[in-house]
């Protein structure tokens, strides 16, 4: 019989192995982070890694959703909102980039998970994100849809972190960040936030986002007015 005792000894330990293979992932790089090493720093044997981890692979995941998972803790904290969407999106934006660039090896890792289903705490980054996106579209400034805005932002951002971590950190353009962003922006904002556009295209990105709290409709009748609003925001001009 498990113990609610031997429950939080196991959960002590696992915390201690992923704190020690942190540390050594960020003082000496991905290559240090093997089992034997961890094992030394965290004071446990390699079966005990291995039967509460899996594998190494097992273990490297658990230290990229810890990292996320504080990361994203702290965006949240502090994801209150300015009032400007757009600026809103530009601090977390810059923040993201911060973090890739401070933690090279653990970026690095979190972003070789590949095809590979995407961590708790990556998701849960992903959400934040969309949370921006979506005060972008209830303010009626986005041109194209919530799912395409995300992504476009996310994709932009993975990949300026990984080209800036490519170059040597003294040849690297400081600039980068902010001009992928308003690249970005210029092709999923309608206009500045003072004055909403009001072309076709930004009123139905902007019903949509209210669709799900429209009173007096039924699921299903809300569900075919969602099916035309996507039909008309995906067909092609």
């Amino acid at each position: 019989m498990v113990t609610t005792q031997d429950m939080a000894s196991r959960d002590d330990v696992r915390a201690g192995i992923v704190a020690a293979a942190t540390q050594l992932l960020r003082e000496k790089g991905a290559n240090a982070v093997t089992t034997r090493a961890v094992g030394q720093a965290a004071g446990v044997q390699a079966p005990t890694i291995y039967r509460l981890f899996g594998d190494k692979d097992g273990l490297m995941d658990a230290v990229a959703e810890h990292v996320m998972a504080s990361y994203v803790s702290g965006k949240s904290a502090v994801d209150v909102g300015t009032g400007d969407p757009v600026e809103d999106l530009r601090s977390g934006w810059r923040a993201h980039v911060e973090f890739g660039l401070t933690n090279p090896e653990l970026y690095a890792l979190i972003a070789a998970r590949g095809s590979r289903a995407p961590s708790a705490a990556t998701v849960a980054g992903l959400d934040v994100l969309r949370r921006r996106v979506r005060r972008l579209a209830a303010a009626g400034l986005l041109r194209v849809d919530e799912q395409r805005a995300l992504m476009m932002i996310h994709s932009a951002g993975n990949g300026t972190i990984l080209a800036l971590l490519g170059m040597p950190a003294d040849k690297r353009d400081h600039g980068l960040g902010e001009a992928m962003l308003d690249a970005v922006l210029n092709s999923i904002l309608s206009t500045t936030p003072a004055t909403p556009d009001t072309s076709t295209n930004a009123v139905a990105v902007t019903f949509a986002t209210v669709l799900p709290e429209l009173p007096g409709l039924t699921d299903a009748e809300r569900a075919l007015m969602a099916e035309w609003l996507h039909r008309s925001l995906t067909h092609p001009t």
